[in-house]
C-alpha cells in the first residue's frame, strides 16, 4: 500500500534511467496468446478506490509525487505563444512557494510540458536550463490518418526542434484488423525517427474495441521499441479507465519479465482530480512496485489535475479550501 513509503520517500525515490527498451522481433505467439478476462478485471479495479488510505502527511507526499509524473499539457486549437509560455512557467512553479516550504518540497517540478508541434520551440526556450522536457504530440495526431511519410517527417521535424519526447498515435485499423505485422512495422518506423528522443505510443484505448486488443497492440508497441505506451489522446469519447489501465501494466509488466526491459505507462484523458491521481499511483505501486512510481516510467497526461492537487496541498498546510480559480494552470 502507498501507506509503507515516508513522506519524503515518496517524492525522491533514486530517478535513476532505465536502459531503453531496444525491442525485439515481433513474436506474433506471445501476441496471440494474449487475452483479457473482462469480468475479472473490472472486479480487480472496482477494488482499488476503496483500497486507498493515505492520509495526512503521507497523502500530501503522494501528492507531491503525483505533481513530478505530470506532463503538463496543452493541445487545443487556440493556442498561443503567450499561453504556452505560462503553461511551462507554471510546470518550473507548479505549486505555490509558501505552500512547498510548509511541506519542506523545494523545487518540486512537473515530469514534462505536452504541446503541438508548433509549439515546441516555444516550451524549450521557456524551459532552457529547468531540465524539464518538452513532448511534442506527433504522427497526425489524434486520429493519425495523415499520410505516413509526413507522419516520420513530422516526428523528424519535431525532434529537430528540441522535443525530447515524442507522443505518437498508432493507426487503429491495424489492430482492429489483427495487421499486428503492419502496427509492428509502423511503430518500429516511428522509433527510429524519433532517435534519442523518447516515444510514448497512444493506443487510444477507447477506439480499439476490446480490452484483448488492448493487450494486444501494448506487446506489439512494446516489441516495436516504444519506452511508454499511453492510453489516450484525450480526444476519445473514453479515455483512460482503471480496466484498461490494469491490462496495458500487466502487458509492461509480462513484458518486463520476459526481457528485462522496464516500459513506462501513461494514462491520458479525464483524470482532474487528486483521489484519481492517488489511484493510479495505487495502481502502479501495487501490480509493478517502487520502480514504476517514478516520472522516467509513469506520467499523467493531464491539463487540470495539478489544480486540484494544489488545492489539496494548501488544504493540508492551512486546512482551508480554496476557490479552484486561485490555481490556473497557466
Amino acid at each position: 500500500m502507498l501507506t509503507q513509503t515516508s513522506q519524503k520517500e515518496a517524492v525522491h525515490l533514486p530517478q535513476t534511467l532505465e536502459p531503453r527498451n531496444p525491442g525485439m522481433e515481433l513474436d506474433l505467439d506471445w501476441v496471440m496468446r494474449a487475452t483479457a478476462n473482462r469480468s475479472a478485471i473490472e472486479r480487480r479495479a472496482a477494488t482499488l478506490p476503496g483500497r486507498r488510505s493515505v492520509k495526512k502527511d503521507y497523502q500530501a507526499a503522494w501528492l507531491c509525487r503525483a505533481i513530478t509524473c505530470i506532463d503538463l499539457t496543452t493541445l487545443a486549437g487556440d493556442d498561443t505563444a503567450g499561453r504556452v509560455a505560462r503553461l511551462c512557467a507554471k510546470a518550473r512553479q507548479p505549486v505555490r512557494a509558501d505552500l512547498l516550504n510548509a511541506l519542506g518540497m523545494d523545487g518540486l517540478k512537473v515530469g514534462a510540458v505536452c504541446v503541438y508541434h508548433d509549439m515546441v520551440a516555444t516550451a524549450v526556450d521557456a524551459l532552457a536550463g529547468t531540465g524539464i522536457p518538452v513532448a511534442a504530440v506527433s504522427t497526425g495526431f489524434p486520429a493519425g490518418l495523415s499520410p505516413f511519410h509526413l507522419r516520420v517527417a513530422e516526428i523528424e521535424e519535431s525532434v529537430k526542434v528540441g522535443a525530447a519526447e515524442i507522443d505518437i498515435v498508432i493507426s487503429r485499423r491495424h489492430v482492429l484488423t489483427g495487421n499486428w505485422q503492419a502496427l509492428y512495422d509502423e511503430m518500429r518506423a516511428f522509433r527510429a525517427a524519433c532517435g534519442e528522443a523518447h516515444v510514448k505510443a497512444i493506443l487510444a484505448t477507447g477506439e480499439l474495441g476490446t480490452l484483448q486488443n488492448v493487450a494486444r497492440a501494448s506487446l506489439v508497441c512494446m516489441m516495436a521499441g516504444a519506452d511508454f505506451i499511453k492510453t489516450s489522446t484525450g480526444k476519445e469519447s473514453v479515455n483512460a479507465t482503471l480496466p484498461v489501465s490494469l491490462v496495458m501494466i500487466r502487458a509492461i509488466r509480462e513484458y518486463f519479465e520476459e526481457t528485462g526491459y522496464r516500459v513506462g505507462y501513461k494514462p491520458a484523458g479525464g483524470i482532474s482530480k487528486a483521489k484519481d491521481a492517488l489511484v493510479y499511483l495505487a495502481l502502479m505501486k501495487e501490480e509493478l512496485g517502487d520502480r514504476w512510481v517514478q516520472n522516467d516510467l509513469f506520467r499523467f497526461g493531464a491539463s487540470s489535475l495539478l489544480g486540484d492537487i494544489e488545492r489539496q496541498l494548501e488544504h493540508h498546510v492551512t486546512g482551508a479550501y480554496s476557490a479552484s480559480w486561485r490555481h490556473a494552470a497557466g
